[in-house]
């Protein structure tokens, strides 16, 4: 049976993007049409959506919302595969610089901005006369979506048949307000209650969302699972017990046809399993570019991160002067907490031979740098399903990570003497153990028959969408 899908999210690869969620929403939507469903997107419009190199036109489409003063327009382009995309238009709400605020901020207005997006959603798709069997509501910005339709919207006969789907990328973002916020919701009094939306007397869309949607995910097995405990429950592990009936754990894909070094028009050149010598040329394209000074066996690792604390930059830190002693390299990208940032930015200062540093959101930058890199270092506090280590196999540079979340569902340790593994994983979250294990690699990087052995398999790995793709479709026939 072909499935009316629609997927809701904030941000869309190549529309909007600012981490995984938009990787994620732009990616499953074309493999979910390449399975025969009906599968629409949609998402604020922002003034980096013309960015996108997409056509985005208007559709003569005034979305009146009941109760709301403000009224919205609606646009159309596509994704890749012919994906419909719907783009919800108030200048007011979305036409500001940033997507959620300034950095490590969000807007004062952020409950007005996206109660007022969910409520468009489900007044655009009657106006697109588009009756979803499933809404595929993503993260805190959609978790209003479910409590619109169970309350608001419960007697409406267009949704009589539509159930959600709502997924967790990050439990650590949850959109809570002041409860003086609820008016601006539409939503009344009897839903501010313990088995409604409030937490802690606040309001939280994340626990809309948790609460009234029928299925819920997160991004990895292992992820669906940390998240019922108290230590990586956010406070909303009591919520995910009574649930974990209806909660279920996809580890997210890979889209190849932009991540794929084969293809890659961003790297210094195209290498594969049969090619892999091509992969020297890169490592010396990213020497050149950061003035780098290494002898031939030096390994060069790299993160390509926010720095924050969840991805274990203070790990890095206690390590320093043992980094130091080794013979290696280490290229960081990224932006994010200032302390972190002036951490790297001295140290490239004190060792600009061997630490280079880019302060920035820049995703060319990413393929060259994957690709140059022998090793990526993810040593996440807590890591829901992380995106970079699968490119990273992809790329033959061989992730040294956490084992946690979608990092232990996506990394295998690597056996020496069966010579079977993609990479290697550490446990506790202490600079000791990340050391031992980063010392296991280093070893490993000496012996190059075994670590050619250990790069062909993980390019070798399939992280495809489809797989996960499969998924979810099960997921939605489930929920219906």
């Amino acid at each position: 049976m072909k499935l009316k899908i629609l997927l809701v999210a904030a941000e869309v690869h190549p529309f909007a993007k600012t981490g995984g969620l938009a990787d994620v929403s732009g990616a499953l939507p074309p493999a979910l049409k390449k399975l025969g469903h009906d599968i629409r997107v949609i998402m604020p419009k922002y003034p980096c959506a013309t960015k996108a190199g997409k056509k985005i036109q208007p559709l003569k489409i005034n979305l009146k919302l009941p109760g709301f003063k403000e009224k919205g327009t609606l646009f159309e382009s596509e994704l890749s595969g012919g994906v419909p995309v719907y783009l919800i238009r108030h200048d007011g709400y979305f036409n500001r610089k940033h997507i959620y605020g300034e950095p490590g901020t969000t807007y004062p207005d952020s409950v007005e901005r996206f109660s007022f997006f969910s409520r468009a959603v489900l007044e655009a798709v009657k106006n697109l006369d588009f009756k979803p069997d499933i809404i595929h509501c993503n993260d805190w910005h959609t978790g209003l979506i479910p409590v619109y339709l169970k309350s608001l919207y419960r007697k409406d006969a267009w949704f009589s048949k539509t159930k959600t789907l709502f997924s967790i990328h990050n439990l650590g973002y949850q959109g809570n307000f002041p409860h003086s916020h609820l008016k601006v919701t539409g939503l009344g009094e009897s839903l501010f209650r313990e088995d409604g939306i409030e937490f802690y007397n606040q309001i939280s869309f994340l626990k809309g969302g948790l609460m009234f949607a029928d299925t819920l995910t997160t991004v990895s097995p292992a992820y669906s699972q940390e998240i019922q405990t108290a230590e990586l429950g956010c406070g909303m592990e009591g919520i995910l017990q009574k649930r974990s009936d209806h909660l279920y754990g996809i580890l997210n894909g890979v889209d190849d046809t932009v991540w794929n070094p084969k293809t890659d028009p961003l790297i210094a050149t195209n290498y594969g399993p049969k090619s892999l010598s091509q992969k020297k040329q890169c490592r010396d394209d990213l020497i050149t570019m950061f003035s780098l000074r290494l002898n031939k066996k030096t390994p060069i690792l790299c993160m390509i991160t926010r720095l924050s604390e969840q991805k274990g930059i203070d790990l890095i830190m206690e390590a320093k002067d043992a980094l130091d002693k080794e013979d290696i390299s280490l290229v960081v990208l990224g932006t994010g907490s200032a302390q972190y940032e002036s951490f790297f930015k001295q140290w490239s200062r004190d060792r600009p031979d061997r630490i280079a540093t880019a302060l920035k959101f820049d995703e060319s930058l990413g393929h060259r740098i994957l690709a140059g890199s022998d090793m990526l270092l993810m040593p996440s506090r807590y890591e829901p399903c992380g995106l970079t280590q699968m490119y990273a196999l992809k790329y033959g540079t061989v992730p040294v990570v956490r084992d946690i979340g979608g990092l232990k569902n996506s990394v295998q340790e690597f056996n020496a003497k069966t010579e079977k593994g993609t990479g290697f994983k550490f446990k506790i979250s202490q600079t000791k153990f990340f050391l031992k294990s980063l010392q296991k690699a280093l070893s490993c990087f000496d012996q190059s028959k075994t670590w050619k052995k250990l790069m062909l398999n993980g390019m070798a790995k399939d992280n495809s969408w489809e797989f996960s793709a499969k998924q979810y479709v099960r997921l939605y026939r489930k929920s219906l």
